[in-house]
Protein backbone atom coordinates (compact mmCIF):
# COMPACT_ATOMS: atom_id res chain seq x y z
CA UNK A 1 0.00 0.00 0.00
CA UNK A 2 2.87 2.35 0.88
CA UNK A 3 4.35 1.92 -2.60
CA UNK A 4 1.14 3.31 -4.11
CA UNK A 5 1.69 6.65 -2.36
CA UNK A 6 3.89 9.02 -4.40
CA UNK A 7 7.29 9.55 -2.82
CA UNK A 8 6.89 13.31 -2.56
CA UNK A 9 3.84 12.82 -0.32
CA UNK A 10 5.71 10.37 1.91
CA UNK A 11 8.85 12.48 2.17
CA UNK A 12 7.35 15.97 2.39
CA UNK A 13 4.73 16.03 5.19
CA UNK A 14 3.90 19.73 4.86
CA UNK A 15 3.29 19.35 1.15
CA UNK A 16 1.11 16.31 1.90
CA UNK A 17 -0.96 18.46 4.28
CA UNK A 18 -1.33 21.23 1.70
CA UNK A 19 -2.11 18.65 -0.95
CA UNK A 20 -5.11 17.31 0.98
CA UNK A 21 -6.71 20.73 1.43
CA UNK A 22 -6.11 21.86 -2.13
CA UNK A 23 -7.47 18.56 -3.46
CA UNK A 24 -10.78 19.27 -1.74
CA UNK A 25 -10.83 22.82 -3.06
CA UNK A 26 -10.10 21.69 -6.62
CA UNK A 27 -13.28 19.61 -6.68
CA UNK A 28 -15.31 22.71 -5.87
CA UNK A 29 -13.41 24.80 -8.42
CA UNK A 30 -14.21 22.32 -11.18
CA UNK A 31 -17.86 22.20 -10.18
CA UNK A 32 -17.93 26.00 -10.32
CA UNK A 33 -16.20 25.94 -13.71
CA UNK A 34 -19.34 24.34 -15.17
CA UNK A 35 -21.95 25.84 -12.83
CA UNK A 36 -21.18 29.56 -13.19
CA UNK A 37 -21.83 29.86 -16.97
CA UNK A 38 -25.08 27.95 -16.63
CA UNK A 39 -26.04 30.01 -13.58
CA UNK A 40 -25.78 33.12 -15.76
CA UNK A 41 -27.68 31.45 -18.60
CA UNK A 42 -30.44 30.50 -16.14
CA UNK A 43 -30.76 34.16 -15.16
CA UNK A 44 -30.46 35.94 -18.52
CA UNK A 45 -29.81 33.41 -21.32
CA UNK A 46 -27.27 35.79 -22.89
CA UNK A 47 -23.81 34.80 -24.16
CA UNK A 48 -22.63 38.35 -23.55
CA UNK A 49 -23.73 38.12 -19.90
CA UNK A 50 -21.77 34.87 -19.51
CA UNK A 51 -18.68 36.72 -20.69
CA UNK A 52 -19.47 39.71 -18.49
CA UNK A 53 -19.85 37.71 -15.27
CA UNK A 54 -16.79 35.57 -16.00
CA UNK A 55 -14.78 38.70 -16.79
CA UNK A 56 -15.94 40.28 -13.53
CA UNK A 57 -14.33 37.43 -11.64
CA UNK A 58 -11.05 37.94 -13.46
CA UNK A 59 -10.96 41.74 -13.72
CA UNK A 60 -9.59 42.24 -10.17
CA UNK A 61 -6.48 40.38 -11.30
CA UNK A 62 -5.57 43.53 -13.24
CA UNK A 63 -5.91 45.64 -10.11
CA UNK A 64 -4.70 43.48 -7.25
CA UNK A 65 -2.41 40.70 -8.44
CA UNK A 66 0.75 42.82 -8.22
CA UNK A 67 -0.22 43.89 -4.70
CA UNK A 68 -0.83 40.22 -3.91
CA UNK A 69 2.68 39.38 -5.09
CA UNK A 70 4.28 42.03 -2.88
CA UNK A 71 2.23 40.96 0.13
CA UNK A 72 3.06 37.30 -0.42
CA UNK A 73 6.79 38.12 -0.47
CA UNK A 74 6.38 40.19 2.72
CA UNK A 75 4.07 38.05 4.85
CA UNK A 76 3.26 34.41 5.51
CA UNK A 77 1.99 33.08 2.20
CA UNK A 78 -0.25 30.39 3.66
CA UNK A 79 -2.02 32.98 5.83
CA UNK A 80 -2.86 35.06 2.77
CA UNK A 81 -4.24 31.92 1.14
CA UNK A 82 -6.31 31.19 4.26
CA UNK A 83 -7.99 34.62 4.24
CA UNK A 84 -8.63 34.28 0.51
CA UNK A 85 -10.34 30.92 1.01
CA UNK A 86 -12.60 32.33 3.73
CA UNK A 87 -13.70 35.23 1.51
CA UNK A 88 -14.33 32.99 -1.50
CA UNK A 89 -16.31 30.58 0.66
CA UNK A 90 -18.59 33.44 1.73
CA UNK A 91 -19.03 34.70 -1.85
CA UNK A 92 -19.93 31.34 -3.34
CA UNK A 93 -22.29 30.66 -0.45
CA UNK A 94 -24.10 33.96 -1.02
CA UNK A 95 -24.38 33.36 -4.78
CA UNK A 96 -25.81 29.92 -4.04
CA UNK A 97 -28.41 31.42 -1.69
CA UNK A 98 -29.47 34.02 -4.28
CA UNK A 99 -29.82 31.39 -6.99
CA UNK A 100 -31.71 28.94 -4.79
CA UNK A 101 -34.05 31.72 -3.65
CA UNK A 102 -34.70 32.69 -7.26
CA UNK A 103 -33.72 36.34 -6.73
CA UNK A 104 -30.32 36.38 -8.45
CA UNK A 105 -29.77 38.98 -11.15
CA UNK A 106 -26.80 39.62 -13.41
CA UNK A 107 -25.68 42.74 -11.45
CA UNK A 108 -25.63 40.63 -8.25
CA UNK A 109 -23.46 38.01 -9.91
CA UNK A 110 -21.11 40.63 -11.36
CA UNK A 111 -20.61 42.35 -7.99
CA UNK A 112 -20.01 39.12 -6.10
CA UNK A 113 -17.64 37.77 -8.72
CA UNK A 114 -15.59 40.97 -8.39
CA UNK A 115 -15.17 40.22 -4.67
CA UNK A 116 -14.35 36.60 -5.49
CA UNK A 117 -11.77 37.67 -8.06
CA UNK A 118 -10.14 40.08 -5.62
CA UNK A 119 -9.58 37.29 -3.12
CA UNK A 120 -8.36 35.06 -5.94
CA UNK A 121 -5.84 37.71 -7.02
CA UNK A 122 -4.13 37.51 -3.62
CA UNK A 123 -4.32 33.71 -3.48
CA UNK A 124 -2.53 32.90 -6.73
CA UNK A 125 0.90 34.54 -6.20
CA UNK A 126 0.96 33.26 -2.62
CA UNK A 127 0.22 29.69 -3.74
CA UNK A 128 3.01 29.69 -6.33
CA UNK A 129 5.47 31.14 -3.83
CA UNK A 130 4.46 28.68 -1.12
CA UNK A 131 5.51 25.56 -3.01
CA UNK A 132 9.30 25.86 -2.44
CA UNK A 133 8.57 26.37 1.27
CA UNK A 134 6.74 23.06 1.71
CA UNK A 135 8.73 20.81 -0.65
CA UNK A 136 12.45 20.38 -1.36
CA UNK A 137 13.92 21.87 -4.52
CA UNK A 138 14.68 18.42 -5.93
CA UNK A 139 11.01 17.40 -5.62
CA UNK A 140 9.36 20.51 -7.10
CA UNK A 141 8.65 18.95 -10.49
CA UNK A 142 7.01 15.95 -8.84
CA UNK A 143 5.01 18.15 -6.48
CA UNK A 144 3.78 20.40 -9.29
CA UNK A 145 2.87 17.39 -11.41
CA UNK A 146 1.00 15.80 -8.51
CA UNK A 147 -0.85 19.03 -7.82
CA UNK A 148 -1.67 19.21 -11.51
CA UNK A 149 -2.85 15.61 -11.39
CA UNK A 150 -5.40 16.51 -8.73
CA UNK A 151 -6.53 19.56 -10.69
CA UNK A 152 -6.92 17.44 -13.81
CA UNK A 153 -8.74 14.71 -11.91
CA UNK A 154 -11.07 17.43 -10.71
CA UNK A 155 -11.84 18.17 -14.35
CA UNK A 156 -13.14 14.61 -14.64
CA UNK A 157 -15.00 14.31 -11.33
CA UNK A 158 -16.04 17.96 -10.93
CA UNK A 159 -17.96 18.37 -14.21
CA UNK A 160 -19.64 15.01 -13.70
CA UNK A 161 -20.85 16.18 -10.28
CA UNK A 162 -21.68 19.63 -11.65
CA UNK A 163 -23.61 18.27 -14.62
CA UNK A 164 -25.75 16.15 -12.32
CA UNK A 165 -26.27 18.91 -9.79
CA UNK A 166 -27.11 21.55 -12.41
CA UNK A 167 -29.51 19.21 -14.19
CA UNK A 168 -31.21 17.89 -11.05
CA UNK A 169 -30.96 20.70 -8.49
CA UNK A 170 -29.76 23.77 -10.38
CA UNK A 171 -26.48 25.72 -10.39
CA UNK A 172 -27.16 27.15 -6.92
CA UNK A 173 -26.69 23.74 -5.31
CA UNK A 174 -23.47 23.21 -7.26
CA UNK A 175 -22.06 26.51 -6.03
CA UNK A 176 -23.05 25.68 -2.45
CA UNK A 177 -20.78 22.64 -2.75
CA UNK A 178 -17.96 24.90 -3.94
CA UNK A 179 -18.41 27.07 -0.83
CA UNK A 180 -18.01 24.00 1.39
CA UNK A 181 -14.78 22.99 -0.31
CA UNK A 182 -13.30 26.46 0.28
CA UNK A 183 -14.12 26.03 3.97
CA UNK A 184 -12.33 22.67 4.01
CA UNK A 185 -9.28 24.15 2.30
CA UNK A 186 -9.16 27.01 4.82
CA UNK A 187 -9.21 24.50 7.67
CA UNK A 188 -6.13 22.68 6.35
CA UNK A 189 -4.24 25.93 5.66
CA UNK A 190 -4.82 26.98 9.28
CA UNK A 191 -2.75 23.96 10.37
CA UNK A 192 0.04 24.31 7.79
CA UNK A 193 3.59 24.98 9.05
CA UNK A 194 5.85 25.85 6.06
CA UNK A 195 9.54 26.51 6.57
CA UNK A 196 10.87 30.06 6.78
CA UNK A 197 11.87 31.82 3.58
CA UNK A 198 15.56 31.78 2.63
CA UNK A 199 16.95 35.25 3.33
CA UNK A 200 18.82 37.29 0.76
CA UNK A 201 19.60 40.90 -0.18
CA UNK A 202 18.45 43.42 -2.84
CA UNK A 203 19.28 46.94 -3.78
CA UNK A 204 18.79 48.83 -0.55
CA UNK A 205 16.86 51.61 -2.31
CA UNK A 206 14.00 49.26 -3.04
CA UNK A 207 13.66 47.71 0.39
CA UNK A 208 10.67 48.68 2.51
CA UNK A 209 8.62 50.52 -0.13
CA UNK A 210 5.79 48.97 -2.09
CA UNK A 211 6.87 50.44 -5.43
CA UNK A 212 10.50 49.57 -4.75
CA UNK A 213 9.66 45.94 -4.09
CA UNK A 214 7.45 45.92 -7.17
CA UNK A 215 10.32 47.26 -9.28
CA UNK A 216 12.65 44.63 -7.84
CA UNK A 217 10.16 41.94 -8.85
CA UNK A 218 9.92 43.38 -12.36
CA UNK A 219 13.71 43.38 -12.61
CA UNK A 220 13.63 39.64 -11.96
CA UNK A 221 11.25 39.31 -14.92
CA UNK A 222 12.99 41.78 -17.23
CA UNK A 223 16.42 40.25 -16.72
CA UNK A 224 15.25 36.80 -17.83
CA UNK A 225 14.33 36.65 -21.52
CA UNK A 226 12.71 33.25 -21.17
CA UNK A 227 10.41 34.59 -18.45
CA UNK A 228 9.05 37.69 -20.20
CA UNK A 229 8.75 35.97 -23.58
CA UNK A 230 6.95 33.04 -21.95
CA UNK A 231 4.60 35.46 -20.23
CA UNK A 232 3.87 37.12 -23.56
CA UNK A 233 2.93 33.82 -25.20
CA UNK A 234 0.74 32.94 -22.23
CA UNK A 235 -0.99 36.30 -22.46
CA UNK A 236 -2.05 35.45 -26.02
CA UNK A 237 -3.26 32.03 -24.87
CA UNK A 238 -5.35 33.48 -22.04
CA UNK A 239 -6.76 36.46 -23.91
CA UNK A 240 -7.34 34.89 -27.32
CA UNK A 241 -7.72 31.13 -26.86
CA UNK A 242 -9.25 30.50 -23.43
CA UNK A 243 -12.46 32.50 -24.07
CA UNK A 244 -13.33 29.60 -26.36
CA UNK A 245 -13.55 27.43 -23.24
CA UNK A 246 -15.10 29.87 -20.78
CA UNK A 247 -17.62 31.58 -23.07
CA UNK A 248 -18.11 30.13 -26.55
CA UNK A 249 -17.87 26.44 -25.59
CA UNK A 250 -20.79 26.61 -23.14
CA UNK A 251 -22.78 28.73 -25.63
CA UNK A 252 -22.21 26.18 -28.41
CA UNK A 253 -23.09 23.33 -26.05
CA UNK A 254 -26.25 25.07 -24.88
CA UNK A 255 -27.43 25.72 -28.44
CA UNK A 256 -26.32 22.56 -30.28
CA UNK A 257 -25.21 19.79 -27.90
CA UNK A 258 -27.99 19.67 -25.31
CA UNK A 259 -26.69 21.92 -22.54
CA UNK A 260 -24.65 21.45 -19.37
CA UNK A 261 -24.51 17.65 -19.50
CA UNK A 262 -22.90 17.62 -22.96
CA UNK A 263 -20.45 20.36 -22.10
CA UNK A 264 -19.52 18.37 -18.99
CA UNK A 265 -18.63 15.42 -21.24
CA UNK A 266 -16.23 17.60 -23.25
CA UNK A 267 -14.72 18.98 -20.05
CA UNK A 268 -14.27 15.47 -18.68
CA UNK A 269 -12.45 14.48 -21.88
CA UNK A 270 -10.12 17.43 -21.44
CA UNK A 271 -9.60 16.40 -17.81
CA UNK A 272 -8.64 12.84 -18.74
CA UNK A 273 -6.08 14.20 -21.18
CA UNK A 274 -4.79 16.52 -18.47
CA UNK A 275 -4.32 13.56 -16.12
CA UNK A 276 -2.22 11.81 -18.76
CA UNK A 277 -0.17 14.99 -19.18
CA UNK A 278 0.42 15.27 -15.44
CA UNK A 279 1.57 11.65 -15.23
CA UNK A 280 4.00 12.33 -18.08
CA UNK A 281 5.24 15.49 -16.35
CA UNK A 282 5.76 13.53 -13.10
CA UNK A 283 7.91 10.93 -14.81
CA UNK A 284 9.65 12.85 -17.59
CA UNK A 285 12.97 14.57 -17.02
CA UNK A 286 13.91 16.88 -19.87
CA UNK A 287 17.12 18.84 -20.34
CA UNK A 288 15.41 21.78 -22.04
CA UNK A 289 12.05 22.26 -20.27
CA UNK A 290 10.99 25.49 -21.99
CA UNK A 291 11.36 23.90 -25.43
CA UNK A 292 8.85 21.29 -24.34
CA UNK A 293 6.66 24.02 -22.82
CA UNK A 294 6.57 26.03 -26.07
CA UNK A 295 5.56 23.00 -28.14
CA UNK A 296 2.92 22.05 -25.57
CA UNK A 297 1.49 25.58 -25.58
CA UNK A 298 1.12 25.44 -29.37
CA UNK A 299 -0.94 22.25 -29.09
CA UNK A 300 -2.93 23.77 -26.21
CA UNK A 301 -3.82 26.71 -28.44
CA UNK A 302 -5.76 24.35 -30.73
CA UNK A 303 -8.60 24.15 -28.19
CA UNK A 304 -10.66 26.78 -29.98
CA UNK A 305 -10.63 25.08 -33.38
CA UNK A 306 -11.38 21.73 -31.73
CA UNK A 307 -14.49 23.16 -30.04
CA UNK A 308 -15.65 24.80 -33.25
CA UNK A 309 -14.70 21.98 -35.61
CA UNK A 310 -18.20 20.52 -35.83
CA UNK A 311 -16.68 17.08 -35.36
CA UNK A 312 -19.50 15.95 -33.09
CA UNK A 313 -19.54 15.44 -29.34
CA UNK A 314 -17.44 12.24 -29.29
CA UNK A 315 -14.58 13.45 -31.49
CA UNK A 316 -14.59 16.89 -29.90
CA UNK A 317 -14.18 15.21 -26.51
CA UNK A 318 -11.29 13.05 -27.78
CA UNK A 319 -9.48 15.99 -29.36
CA UNK A 320 -9.98 18.10 -26.26
CA UNK A 321 -8.30 15.25 -24.39
CA UNK A 322 -5.24 15.68 -26.62
CA UNK A 323 -5.08 19.39 -25.85
CA UNK A 324 -5.48 18.51 -22.17
CA UNK A 325 -2.22 16.52 -22.27
CA UNK A 326 -0.45 19.56 -23.71
CA UNK A 327 -1.95 22.02 -21.22
CA UNK A 328 -0.74 19.96 -18.24
CA UNK A 329 2.73 19.55 -19.69
CA UNK A 330 3.01 23.27 -20.26
CA UNK A 331 1.85 24.49 -16.86
CA UNK A 332 3.80 21.94 -14.80
CA UNK A 333 6.94 22.71 -16.78
CA UNK A 334 6.43 26.48 -16.58
CA UNK A 335 5.71 26.59 -12.85
CA UNK A 336 8.65 24.32 -12.05
CA UNK A 337 10.97 26.49 -14.15
CA UNK A 338 9.88 29.60 -12.25
CA UNK A 339 10.25 27.92 -8.86
CA UNK A 340 13.66 26.54 -9.83
CA UNK A 341 15.24 29.60 -11.43
CA UNK A 342 13.61 32.53 -9.59
CA UNK A 343 14.68 33.40 -6.02
CA UNK A 344 12.30 32.37 -3.24
CA UNK A 345 12.05 35.90 -1.85
CA UNK A 346 10.90 37.30 -5.23
CA UNK A 347 8.92 34.33 -6.50
CA UNK A 348 5.46 35.62 -5.58
CA UNK A 349 6.18 38.99 -7.19
CA UNK A 350 7.38 37.34 -10.38
CA UNK A 351 4.34 35.06 -10.42
CA UNK A 352 2.12 38.10 -9.87
CA UNK A 353 3.41 39.61 -13.12
CA UNK A 354 2.78 36.21 -14.71
CA UNK A 355 -0.86 36.23 -13.59
CA UNK A 356 -1.30 39.90 -14.50
CA UNK A 357 -0.12 39.37 -18.07
CA UNK A 358 -2.14 36.18 -18.53
CA UNK A 359 -5.24 35.74 -16.37
CA UNK A 360 -5.33 39.47 -15.60
CA UNK A 361 -5.78 40.36 -19.26
CA UNK A 362 -8.22 37.53 -19.88
CA UNK A 363 -11.31 39.64 -19.07
CA UNK A 364 -10.60 41.58 -22.26
CA UNK A 365 -10.97 38.42 -24.31
CA UNK A 366 -13.94 37.20 -22.30
CA UNK A 367 -15.78 40.49 -22.69
CA UNK A 368 -15.13 40.59 -26.43
CA UNK A 369 -15.81 36.92 -27.23
CA UNK A 370 -19.59 37.19 -26.93
CA UNK A 371 -20.06 40.37 -29.01
CA UNK A 372 -17.54 39.25 -31.64
CA UNK A 373 -19.26 35.88 -32.00
CA UNK A 374 -22.62 37.63 -32.19
CA UNK A 375 -21.31 39.68 -35.12
CA UNK A 376 -19.28 37.08 -37.03
CA UNK A 377 -20.61 33.76 -35.76
CA UNK A 378 -19.36 31.39 -33.07
CA UNK A 379 -17.36 29.09 -35.35
CA UNK A 380 -15.54 31.77 -37.39
CA UNK A 381 -14.53 33.38 -34.08
CA UNK A 382 -13.19 30.06 -32.79
CA UNK A 383 -11.14 29.52 -35.96
CA UNK A 384 -9.66 33.01 -35.69
CA UNK A 385 -8.62 32.31 -32.10
CA UNK A 386 -6.51 29.37 -33.23
CA UNK A 387 -4.96 31.26 -36.15
CA UNK A 388 -3.65 33.81 -33.65
CA UNK A 389 -2.82 31.52 -30.72
CA UNK A 390 -0.74 28.77 -32.34
CA UNK A 391 1.84 31.02 -34.09
CA UNK A 392 2.28 33.04 -30.88
CA UNK A 393 3.20 29.86 -29.00
CA UNK A 394 5.53 28.60 -31.72
CA UNK A 395 7.33 31.96 -31.74
CA UNK A 396 8.75 31.02 -28.33
CA UNK A 397 10.94 28.42 -30.04
CA UNK A 398 12.70 31.26 -31.87
CA UNK A 399 13.99 32.70 -28.57
CA UNK A 400 17.47 31.30 -27.74
CA UNK A 401 16.99 31.74 -23.98
CA UNK A 402 13.86 29.57 -24.17
CA UNK A 403 15.60 26.80 -26.08
CA UNK A 404 18.67 26.83 -23.84
CA UNK A 405 17.12 27.05 -20.37
CA UNK A 406 18.35 24.04 -18.37
CA UNK A 407 16.17 21.89 -16.15
CA UNK A 408 18.11 22.99 -13.06
CA UNK A 409 19.81 26.25 -12.27
CA UNK A 410 22.97 24.79 -10.83
CA UNK A 411 24.44 25.53 -7.42
CA UNK A 412 25.53 28.49 -5.38
CA UNK A 413 23.77 31.80 -6.00
CA UNK A 414 23.08 31.28 -9.72
CA UNK A 415 19.41 30.91 -8.83
CA UNK A 416 19.06 34.50 -7.76
CA UNK A 417 20.35 36.48 -10.72
CA UNK A 418 20.21 39.55 -8.47
CA UNK A 419 20.68 39.72 -4.73
CA UNK A 420 17.55 39.87 -2.62
CA UNK A 421 16.69 41.44 0.72
CA UNK A 422 16.74 39.73 4.01
CA UNK A 423 13.13 38.78 4.66
CA UNK A 424 11.51 38.90 8.07
CA UNK A 425 8.07 37.36 8.14
CA UNK A 426 5.48 38.05 10.84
Amino acid sequence: MKSLIPGVLRDEPQFAHLFIGQSLSVLGDRVSFVAVPFAVLSVSGSASDVGLVTAAGLLPTLLFTLAGGVWADRFRRHRIMLVSDVVRCAVQGLIAILLLAGVAEVPHLVALMIVFGTADAFFMPAATGLMPLVVGADRLREANALRGFVQSSGLVLGPAVAGGLVALAGPGTALALDALTFAASAATLARLRPRSMTPGTVQSSSRGTFLGELRAGWEQVRSRTWVWSGMGAMAVYHVVVLPSVFVLGPVLADGEWGGAASWSVVTVGFGIGSIVGDVCAYRLKVKRPMTLAAAALAVSSCQAVVIGSGAGLVWTTVLEGVTGVAVSLFFVTWETALQTHVPEAALSRVSSYDYLLSAGLMPVGLALAGPVSDSFGVRPTLYAMTVIGVPAALALLLVPAVRRLPAASGTGDSRSGHSLPEVSLP
